[in-house]
């Protein structure tokens, strides 16, 4: 049953691609891969991610990037090379720039870049709605909780240090909870139009979803296709605003299919000199750009 509408019939293709990559074979994967390599030297190799292909494996997963670092390594070198070492990571979600290092030791060298904040990362979003102020930085420590509904599930969430006081509304400091990481995003409003806006944003710690986390709790601003943030207890489609529903010509009933709109755009990497590398929208991140008429920057 192919879609008439051609919005639908995009979102099943990306579906339809996720679920490809699951399928492929090991060697299929890592030549995909290949061909997405947009940097390498001797230490490193840096790929543009493809959407829906997760980083590490896991239940239900039969294909992830790190499976396939020993036969990437081979084909982009020769069959005697080492298998290639994850530095960071990526939602199986968000795609772009992502650093794989071929020795052990460069690997733990980009770590410690990572975990010391040296490494400089920029991220394109689209969100819905219009974060206020347009620029800023949210600074809100971020734990993992249970969500106790009808279907239990975890989920990252805010941890705030201080709260209104409800009998005068005064700012009071609470207790820290232990078990929360600082995180600290900034973040700055590119474009606007149809309900949604187009953010950069720096991470500058790096807590496990983090950028989702802060825009959906800390801004009101959930990232489009983010369902799984867009609300707290409950695991349903995120709920579209009209004007955008009208714009990307889709049903509410069919918002479940949409991707998540992150794309890591940019990374600076000090690795001797400063290396630069970008990577640019996936084709999926730019039509919905054009349908929610947000203008791209000229970077």
């Amino acid at each position: 049953q192919i879609p008439k509408d051609p919005t639908q019939r995009w979102l099943r293709e990306l579906a339809a691609l996720s679920q490809q990559l699951q399928q492929v074979h090991p060697n299929v994967l890592a030549k995909i891969l290949k061909q997405r390599t947009v940097y390498q030297n001797k230490e490193i190799v840096v790929i543009d991610k493809p959407y829906g292909l997760p980083v590490h494996g896991g239940p239900g997963i039969k294909n992830c990037i790190a499976d396939v670092l020993p036969i990437l390594a081979k084909m982009l070198e020769n069959m005697k090379a080492d298998p290639l070492h994850l530095c960071h990571r990526l939602d199986k979600e968000t795609t772009g720039v992502m650093v794989l290092a071929r020795s052990k030791e460069a690997a733990e060298k980009i770590r410690l870049l990572f975990k010391t904040r040296q490494v400089e990362k920029i991220y394109w979003a689209v969100v819905l709605g219009d974060p206020d102020p347009v620029e800023g930085i949210v600074e809100i420590p971020i734990v993992e909780k249970e969500v106790q509904s009808h279907q239990s599930h975890y989920k990252m969430t805010l941890a705030p240090n201080y709260r209104l006081r409800p009998e005068d509304g005064k700012v009071m400091k609470i207790r820290k909870n232990r078990n929360a990481e600082s995180a600290v995003t900034r973040y700055r409003r590119l474009a606007s139009a149809s309900a949604c806006s187009l953010l950069e944003l720096q991470p500058i710690t790096g807590v496990k979803h983090q950028i989702r986390v802060h825009l959906a709790y800390g801004l009101g601003c959930p990232i489009l296709g983010d369902h799984k943030y867009s609300h707290w207890s409950k695991l349903a489609p995120q709920k579209l605003p009209e004007l955008t529903l009208r714009r990307l010509k889709l049903e509410q009933s069919k918002a479940r299919h949409l991707p998540l709109h992150l794309h890591a755009h940019r990374l600076r990497l000090p690795l001797g000199q400063p290396l630069d590398f970008v990577c640019k929208l996936p084709l999926f991140f730019q039509k919905t750009l054009r349908k929610l008429e947000l203008d791209i920057p000229k970077d």
